[in-house]
């Protein structure tokens, strides 16, 4: 699958033979084509007149400010699902930490000062406020009207089951509501409570996207943009390995599907090989890195096969799946059944392993395309 954030750009990859795109980020089309903080369209008496000015010839022609936010996410979030049209675009809400937000226009009155912002009001937590309202506004017309039901939604940051259903309850009241018309909501897998706890999150969620870079950031408690502890973070850790592997185990459980996203596999095919032997399920890269780590992913389920075959023991993940599972008590996968890709315990009975080479994808049965009505 593909990493994306440029609508404009996003039709330039639609050639490469991907699943789908695995993370939409929302940060760049709030940043480059709404600008503006949309705390400050929603309440204009904050901003001062200068600031109300700018507002004001930003959004001319809009009666209702809000909908000029709207309408900018909507339409750069329906090119990035119709590049990539029947298959999922997993479009992750906006995760701006609070400088980032300050840096929109007129976003400083509206964001705190944090010392460690990596951390801070990010994510989930900020989707209580009147400003995430826009975004399920957004997400609701580009399925809802513009029939662009290919469209995932994943949360960032998610760090309470308390949270998770308040967000949940919040994307309810304003439309786009998990499990209407095929409506998929996953949780991005960045927080060591989401593996601690990854069997309540499946019950709220109906998949998980791991973010390497903040779950390798957490589980080691190193800054990932600290210099002196660059040498310190790495997602090769054995912590933050059997934190993946963990992850998979408790999701394929419930019979929710793990990927991952990140830059790592591009470089690394020692990770990708990692990734491949826990069981992932699809993993998501930057377009110009696409192919190497096609390759990466052929080769490693080539040598995994291969390993089964000459020692006649268990398939993928072998050995960590075991050691996994003897932590948390679930019942391990057995060699033969993963190897023949019948169905698996714990996972719906039409969700089966790939062929050999695929990128990690579950297979899907064939089923009439219905054209967009955007398309139209």
């Amino acid at each position: 699958m593909l990493n994306l954030a440029d609508p404009s750009a996003a039709f330039r990859w639609w050639r490469l033979p991907a699943d789908g795109v695995g993370l939409a980020r929302l940060e760049f089309i709030v940043a480059h084509q709404v600008k503006v903080h949309s705390m400050a369209l929603l309440h204009p008496e904050r901003p001062d007149a200068h600031d109300r000015h700018v507002i004001e010839r930003l959004t001319e022609g809009y009666l209702d400010r809000g909908d000029y936010f709207v309408d900018r996410l909507a339409h750069g979030i329906a090119r990035l699902a119709a590049s990539r049209w029947p298959t999922p675009v997993v479009v992750r809400t906006s995760d701006f930490k609070t400088k980032e937000y300050a840096k929109l226009l007129v976003g400083r009155p509206f964001e705190p000062d944090e010392a460690n912002p990596m951390i801070g009001w990010r994510g989930a937590s900020r989707y209580y406020s009147d400003g995430f309202t826009l975004e399920c506004r957004a997400l609701r017309r580009v399925r809802k009207e513009m029939g662009l039901t290919n469209v995932v939604v994943m949360i960032p940051f998610c760090r309470t089951l308390r949270e998770a259903d308040q967000v949940l309850a919040v994307m309810a009241d304003e439309g786009p509501v998990r499990g209407e018309n095929g409506l998929q909501v996953y949780i991005m897998a960045e927080i060591p409570a989401n593996i601690i706890l990854a069997g309540e999150f499946a019950e709220r969620f109906d998949g998980f996207s791991i973010g390497s870079n903040g779950l390798t950031q957490l589980t080691l408690g190193v800054d990932r943009d600290s210099e002196a502890l660059a040498r310190v973070f790495d997602e090769r850790d054995p912590a933050v390995v059997r934190s993946i592997q963990t992850l998979v185990v408790r999701a394929h459980a419930a019979g929710r599907p793990v990927g991952l996203c990140g830059q790592r596999p591009s470089d690394d095919p020692a990770f990708t090989a990692i990734l491949v032997e826990a069981g992932l399920d699809s993993i998501s890269v930057a377009p110009d890195s696409f192919a190497a780590v096609k390759r990466h992913v052929a080769r490693a389920e080539d040598d995994a096969q291969e390993r089964h075959r000459t020692k006649g023991g268990l398939t993928m993940p072998r050995k960590a799946r075991h050691r996994v599972a003897a932590d948390t008590g679930l019942p391990a996968r057995r060699g033969r059944r993963a190897a023949t890709g019948d169905a698996l315990p714990g996972r719906p009975k039409n969700h089966q392993l790939p062929a050999k080479g695929e990128m990690g994808r579950p297979r899907r049965p064939v089923h009439t395309v219905k054209v967009p009505t955007c398309f139209l």
